[in-house]
């Protein structure tokens, strides 16, 4: 009995071991069929869901390349800044983290804080929450201390113009994505932006980004230009004034060097600040001087002139009946402000006489006076570096009526951009070449790789002895004729007025007009080619001579004496010689003792508020007396006047800086070919 009891037993006891072995062999069969699952068919599904919650791969853009300046002076550049991102799978409270980014980040623009909730909220591992060129260092911090879950920092660069609205219309801007959004940040902007890298983010159990690993970018390439930031800065400063004074609507103004066609300085007025560019509208970002066009006037008749001369149509000294100060093409009439009777063809130039420029037009002819037009440069797009460039507007000379050909002679019934004009001037100036405009000297890539841009001659547009004439000419507008303001003591300029009624929705307008000057000097070795463009000028009177022609002297008086350029008179102007790398000084006892008695007086047009102001050229008591009103103080060393000083002119002021003025007796200094920049 016990025997069959403990066999029952034993039985039960092995019918439970098989059943739980049964159970557990199914338990493991069940577990390995669901490895075998999840790790082979639903491997890669799975390591992709994984790998979105975990890791996101974001662009990293590569550092922006410096713009600077012919003399290594940075006009632009990045800085170091922090992009805030969000892994938004990580994150808990999406509207209570977006309200405390927001309050982090001294507020947020209307609408700004739901778009972060937004953000937050969407099934993503990685987002932007503000890129770096709206991050400041202390919103930064304040994010940080807040260890908000899901919240990371990235390093990056954001575009910075030091010099605020210098430039502003050359350099353009830079939008959120690092993507040059006009000038030549535009322009340039594959050799600019570099190669962007790749950065992989990851998250641990704890929600906290870590990991940062990928491709490294690569920075960009230097942009040397061939803009001065102290000419850039005076062009500026001037024209700036010059339109306050008559109240105008605005203005253009171009230095070039004649025989390069490197524009040493381009202002426009009004301007904007490239740093805050969201704040100026259309009209302020409007690069004028290459897309705005404008009738002339008087300034073209250089070009009317040059035909006739090269034509041989006349000689400086031919007459022309101008009597009764008026002309009559058909129904039409044409006045002159005076009635001259007669005049020489030199005359009618220095003069500006519109009946004595029609009657040369009328002798040369559609077809002749065309064809100077189009050699001059005007009709097309001039320069490589300004792809928005307008090209003006010029009709076939083969339409041209009688009236059509007389109101060309004298600069009416064509558009041109105030970069043409000044080109067309820098062919008189340089013995009747056509030079193609430019911007930019060399592109120096990250490896130091330098590439030079090398100016271009486009084409021969008059004869040497045309452009010797017509110089001679234009010598005396500015000797006896509309731009006696124009003139220099010390310096031969010669120079043309221009004033024309602005077209206002197809009609001529009565009340507004364009007034201009164009000029160069020294006018026999010319260094420096100046136009300078008023727009709408409704104070001391509206023609180039009175509006244009004394802001051109503005700028030439300085920049001679910034560019140490030997007087071509008897006189003995200001004169400053200026050491620059690519030529020696002059040593101080290369000039007679007489040569150097300049001592410059403080100017009584003040600098511009928050930049350095010029002080080159003044003595060291009223260079510091200048600087302490700047708010600045002052190193000196040496004796004598300020040859140079640092930081330059023009540069942003650092209230409470120190500025190093180095003193010395300044040098004359010769004007050949070597001279030019």
């Amino acid at each position: 009995m016990a025997e069959q009891t403990v066999n029952a037993w034993q039985r039960t006891i092995r019918g439970r071991v098989v059943i739980a072995a049964i159970l557990f062999a199914t338990w493991a069969v069940v577990i390995e069929a669901q490895l075998v699952r999840l790790q082979v068919f639903d491997h890669a599904e799975l390591q992709m869901k994984a790998d979105s919650q975990s890791k996101g791969l974001t662009r990293v853009p590569a550092r922006r390349g410096d713009i600077v300046d012919r003399h290594g002076q940075v006009l632009a550049t990045s800085v170091d800044a922090d992009v805030i991102f969000a892994v938004p799978t990580e994150v808990d409270d999406p509207a209570g983290t977006a309200q405390a980014l927001c309050n982090a980040m001294s507020g947020c623009a209307p609408g700004e804080r739901d778009d972060i909730a937004e953000k937050l909220s969407q099934p993503r591992s990685f987002t932007y929450v503000r890129r770096a060129n709206r991050v400041l260092p202390e919103d930064a911090r304040r994010v940080a201390a807040l260890k908000l879950p899901g919240i990371g920092f990235i390093k990056d660069t954001r575009r910075a113009y030091p010099n605020s609205e210098l430039a502003a219309h050359l350099l353009g801007y830079v939008g959120t994505d690092n993507i040059g959004l006009n000038g030549l940040e535009q322009v340039f902007d594959k050799y600019i932006s570099g190669r962007d890298g790749r950065v992989l983010i990851e998250t641990d159990n704890h929600h906290h980004p870590f990991g940062r690993a990928g491709r490294a970018a690569i920075q960009g390439a230097t942009l040397q230009l061939a803009i001065d930031q102290y000419l850039q800065h005076l062009t500026e400063r001037e024209l700036h004034a010059a339109v306050e004074e008559n109240h105008a609507a605005g203005g253009s103004a171009l230095i070039m060097d004649p025989h390069t066609g490197d524009i040493l300085a381009m202002a426009n007025e009004p301007t904007f600040d490239p740093n805050k560019y969201g704040d100026a509208g259309p009209d302020s970002r409007r690069n004028r001087a290459i897309q705005d066009v404008y009738e002339p006037g008087s300034t073209f008749k250089i070009v009317t002139a040059s035909a006739a001369l090269e034509e041989h149509v006349m000689t400086p000294d031919s007459l022309i009946d101008v009597s009764g100060g008026l002309i009559r093409l058909g129904s039409r009439v044409v006045h002159d402000t005076h009635n001259y009777g007669v005049l020489s063809f030199t005359d009618v130039i220095v003069k500006s006489s519109n009946v004595g420029a029609i009657r040369i037009g009328l002798q040369l002819g559609a077809e002749r006076l065309g064809r100077y037009v189009h050699r001059f440069g005007f009709g097309t797009r001039l320069s490589p570096d300004f792809p928005g460039e307008n090209a003006g507007l010029l009709w076939d000379p083969a339409s041209w009526s009688q009236s059509a050909l007389a109101s060309v002679s004298m600069g009416y019934q064509i558009s041109v951009t105030p970069l043409q004009m000044a080109t067309a001037a820098c062919v008189v100036a340089n013995g009747g070449e056509l030079v193609q405009p430019r911007v930019v000297k060399s592109i120096t890539s990250s490896d130091g790789v330098r590439t030079d841009v090398t100016p271009r001659v486009v084409r021969r547009a008059i004869l040497k002895s045309t452009a010797d004439a017509l110089t001679s000419i234009m010598e005396g507008v500015t000797e006896r004729g509309t731009a006696k303001a124009a003139s220099i003591p010390g310096y031969s300029v010669a120079g043309k007025t221009g004033t024309a009624h602005k077209v206002e929705h197809g009609v001529y307008s009565q009340s507004d007009y364009n007034a201009s000057f164009v000029g160069f000097l020294p006018s026999r070795q010319p260094v420096l080619t100046i136009l300078v463009m008023i727009d709408s000028p409704h104070g001391h009177g509206y023609f180039g001579g009175s509006v244009a022609a004394p802001v051109f002297k503005r700028i030439a008086e300085p920049a001679m004496r910034y560019l140490g350029i030997a007087p071509t008179g008897d006189s003995q102007p200001v004169l400053v010689a200026r050491q620059v790398a690519t030529r020696p000084a002059v040593p101080s006892s290369a000039a007679p003792p007489d040569a150097a008695r300049i001592v410059r007086t403080a100017t009584a047009r003040p600098d511009a508020p928050g930049v350095v102001p010029d002080v080159v050229g003044l003595s060291a008591r009223e260079a510091i007396r200048v600087l302490a009103r700047f708010g600045m103080t002052a190193r000196v060393s040496g004796d004598g006047v300020v040859l140079q000083q640092e930081p330059r002119p023009g540069s942003t002021l650092d209230p409470g800086a120190a500025c190093t003025l180095a003193l010395g007796r300044p040098a004359a200094v010769g004007t050949g070919p070597d001279q030019r920049q």
